[in-house]
């Protein structure tokens, strides 16, 4: 990772062109990649987005959390203040502040689509537990174990709040979560793609077997595209970060984009650069680095 402590470029899809193309956008996953492992903001990493959003650079936080647990980074915002939630599933405003988030654009999951993720990922896998996001509103199984830090609105099976009418009916399916109790995290994630074909989009973020199910192409990526595309920002302008395997696809898609020191083995493989690990604040390296070499 490291060559007399200089941040390390990967030497498997090197791109000259996009090296020298000056960044427009800066897309930064949070959890083990911009925040602290005690989900702190360092100052360094706030000094470091403040300089890039005056030197024009926009910041987008691309996360798998939902809208209401981005008051961590709702201070840190600049510009825009636009932050694209769970996975892909909905762009959110967060100039609001905390508790006070605008959805922007909503990418659900179809209620058809999740009944089958649901039903054909037990099949596949026996002892499979459900949790199901919303825009506002979170319910899970009762044998889904606490995860999370919130309550539920309801204990229910999940084909009971997602049905026609259900719990789940006043407001957009963001994703599922799927969480087994026994099985290995990366070969719960290839069973269930696997088993739930096109029908849903699947990926991880969690070290534990716990799996994210959002709407069909919809994921950090492809979200990250549509918000550029409305900018008129090229994947070549482009410089993203990650940790895990839900940032993969955003990682390739951009023109430059770095795994951290604490990376996911397939995130260390789609990243055309390494940087150091997110409690070395790795991020904001590799920006103060990128700012200084600009004309």
């Amino acid at each position: 990772m490291r060559d007399n402590d200089r941040v390390t470029s990967a030497t498997r899809k090197p791109e000259p062109p996009a090296a020298a193309t000056r960044p427009r956008l800066i897309a930064t996953d949070l959890d083990g990649t911009l925040l602290r492992d005690d989900k702190s903001v360092s100052p360094r990493t706030v000094a470091a987005l403040a300089a890039a959003e005056k030197a024009g650079i926009e910041v987008f936080f691309v996360t798998g959390r939902p809208a209401r647990w981005m008051d961590v980074v709702s201070a840190h915002v600049h510009g825009h203040g636009l932050a694209i939630c769970g996975n892909g599933a909905a762009v959110v405003d967060l100039h609001g502040g905390p508790g006070s988030h605008r959805f922007v654009k909503v990418r659900a999951l179809p209620q058809e689509n999740a009944l089958d993720a649901v039903r054909l990922l037990r099949e596949a896998a026996p002892g499979t537990v459900y949790a199901v996001e919303q825009t506002y509103g979170f319910h899970q199984e009762p044998a889904y174990p606490k995860l999370h830090m919130e309550d539920p609105d309801d204990l229910l099976p999940a084909e009971e709040i997602l049905a026609p009418g259900g719990r789940a009916a006043a407001e957009p399916v963001l994703k599922i979560l799927a969480f087994h109790p026994e099985l290995d995290p990366d070969a719960f994630l290839a069973l269930a793609r696997l088993a739930i074909g096109d029908r849903a989009n699947v990926t991880r973020s969690s070290p534990s077997a716990l799996l994210e199910i959002s709407g069909p192409e919809v994921s950090k990526a492809s979200t990250l595209s549509l918000c550029c595309a409305e900018r008129g920002i090229s994947h070549e302008e482009v410089v993203a970060f990650g940790d895990m395997p839900n940032d993969v696809e955003m990682l390739t898609w951009a023109g430059r984009s770095y795994a951290m020191g604490n990376a996911h083995p397939d995130v260390v493989a789609a990243a055309s650069g390494r940087t150091v690990a997110n409690n070395d604040d790795g991020v904001a390296l590799v920006i103060e680095r990128m700012l200084a070499d600009l004309p």
